[in-house]
């Protein structure tokens, strides 16, 4: 039972290892190139540990980044509502405003 637990353990570690060197930007990897990182990894219990340790960046300290702000649609824009409403006020102001009379049949 014992051995079952320290296999299911190294096995775990090994496939989160894997997981998180394919996901992670190659100029955040230390010390060594990703492709050998998967190789290292695979080693049971000590190829994780040396990942954990030594080939992943350390977390920042600080705040987190702040939020990219969103992109917002022209019809979401407050300039842009008014100037379409001033736009509306002057073309009727005009006489603009009107449609053309439809064209007769022939």
């Amino acid at each position: 039972m014992v051995k079952a637990f320290v296999v299911i353990v190294a096995v775990g570690l090994s496939v989160y290892c894997l997981y998180e060197i394919a996901g992670t930007p190659a100029r955040a990897v230390r010390a060594m190139p990703k492709a050998v990182w998967f190789l290292v990894v695979l080693v049971p219990i000590a190829g994780p540990l040396a990942w954990f340790l030594g080939g992943r960046e350390a977390p920042r300290a600080g705040p987190p980044p702040r939020p990219q702000p969103r992109v917002v649609g022209p019809d979401d824009d407050p300039d842009f509502l008014w100037r379409i409403q001033q736009r509306e006020r002057r073309s009727k102001r005009q006489g603009g405003d009107e449609d053309p009379p439809p064209a007769e049949p022939t």
